[in-house]
């Protein structure tokens, strides 16, 4: 099975909500894919997950078990595994991947998709979403049947 990793500040709230999106979609349209999400630092959240991310999984009839259980630390082993990893504002978590991680800071994709207080969930929720839909079509197009 291919990995997406989607990668994001405390694996809280964007990253979170990107890794439901798509395992319920790409199972959905029974693409060989599945989704993980990590945090760049961890230590800048409390609790398992946002209610931002609780509540619209909630609305849009998504399983909360689509993502993993608790926050997670990044790791080399979780880059290196990724067959595609994405990070979900390059503002942000470029200058995280040059410091923690450099040797992967230019080899991975990066979104634009801002944390609060710079977006509302309310706007980065359904713009996560968007580029996750679209990336499950492009994922589509590209298989080999």
């Amino acid at each position: 099975m291919n990995r997406v990793l989607f990668v994001c500040t405390g694996n809280f709230y964007r990253s979170r909500f990107a890794e439901a999106v798509f395992n319920h979609h790409a199972e959905q349209e029974g693409l060989d894919w599945h989704a993980y999400s990590r945090g760049l630092a961890i230590h800048l959240a409390d609790g398992d997950i946002s209610h931002y991310t609780h509540d619209a999984l909630t609305a849009r009839g998504i399983a909360r078990h689509r993502t993993g259980p608790t926050r997670v630390q990044i790791a080399d082993t979780d880059l290196a595994s990724g067959a595609r990893v994405i990070a979900l504002d390059r503002t942000e978590h470029w200058p995280m991947m040059q410091r923690q991680f450099a040797a992967f800071a230019d080899k991975i994709e990066y979104w634009e998709v801002a944390d609060i207080p710079f977006s509302r969930p309310d706007d980065a929720l359904p713009a996560i979403e968007k580029r996750v839909l679209a990336l499950i079509e492009e994922l589509k197009t590209s298989r080999v049947d």
